[in-house]
């Protein structure tokens, strides 16, 4: 083979790697093991009831690195009826370069991975907080364990993807070194209530916001979290916030402390009207803090 014919070849590859890696991200797919070849940034994972194809964007060495942080994003529903394009940062590009800028923040190796569902990973985001979500991405934290030898996590999220990392402190994970938990939400259908007052909707006490009967609450599953004293778990949240009310994320971290768990509870400054999303990333802060530990 020439010379020319090489450099040919390996121009459209790294061109067909490009294209991929800008084309939009899928929605609310079915996860076909046939359409889920292992990639660096997808793996095929089975779990007790089911399987998946899911999706995570990194950032740094993963291989045998010590303490990866692993990011959970929140609920995304506003944007599944749209078409992919017009979801902003769908395409694997942007998330890297979310993951890279995480990763110089906090001088770690970055994890995002997505929430079934969202931004590649098969799954309905409609069944958010249903059991079968939280098992996939305990799924995914096995599968990058065993894909490149790390040893430890850091799980972060904010809001639905606090919850949901919340749901793997409870599915017995031993490798968690901390987690960083802002505005989630638990105590779901009382939750659901609330917001359903506020909004002067009729009561519907045994769904979820999302409809669904039976959420997986970690509020109600903390017996599952192993006993660890050196791991840390941060609450932080605004006393206004209208999404993810305060009350119950204190009601998440005082019930965490009662089983004797490591806890810190902040309260931090957060964007008007709903006081949801808080002003300045204060989980990196603390990040940085259970890095050094």
């Amino acid at each position: 083979m020439s010379v020319i014919l090489r450099i040919g070849i390996l121009f459209f590859s790294l061109l067909a790697l490009f294209a991929r890696a800008d084309a939009p991200l899928l929605w609310n797919q079915k996860a076909v093991a046939a359409n889920c070849p292992s990639t660096p940034d997808q793996q095929w994972v089975e779990y007790a009831g089911g399987q998946a194809c899911m999706r995570y964007f990194s950032a740094g060495d993963l291989q045998n690195a010590p303490v990866v942080v692993v990011v959970f994003s929140g609920d995304r529903e506003t944007f599944i009826k749209r078409a992919p394009q017009n979801i902003p940062a769908n395409t694997a590009t942007a998330q890297r370069k979310q993951a890279q800028k995480l990763a110089r923040k906090t001088t770690l190796p970055v994890v995002i991975v997505a929430r079934p569902g969202t931004y590649g990973s098969s799954g309905n985001h409609y069944r958010r907080r249903q059991p079968e979500e939280f098992n996939a991405l305990n799924a995914t934290l096995d599968s990058l364990r065993a894909r490149y030898h790390m040893q430890q996590f850091i799980l972060t999220g904010h809001s639905g993807g606090a919850t949901a990392a919340s749901a793997l402190l409870t599915l017995g994970r031993r490798d968690i070194r901390c987690a960083i938990l802002t505005s989630g939400a638990w105590d779901l259908l009382n939750r659901a209530e609330a917001l359903r007052r506020a909004r002067g909707e009729k009561s519907d006490a045994n769904k979820d916001v999302t409809g669904l009967a039976a959420p997986y609450d970690p509020l109600y599953h903390l017996d599952g979290i192993p006993a660890d004293s050196q791991r840390l778990i941060v609450v932080i949240g605004n006393l206004l916030d209208s999404n993810t009310p305060f009350e119950l994320q204190v009601k998440f971290a005082r019930a965490l402390r009662e089983k004797g768990h490591r806890v810190m509870l902040v309260e931090s400054p957060a964007y008007p009207p709903e006081y949801h999303n808080l002003q300045g990333n204060p989980g990196i802060r603390y990040v940085n803090r259970c890095a050094k530990q």
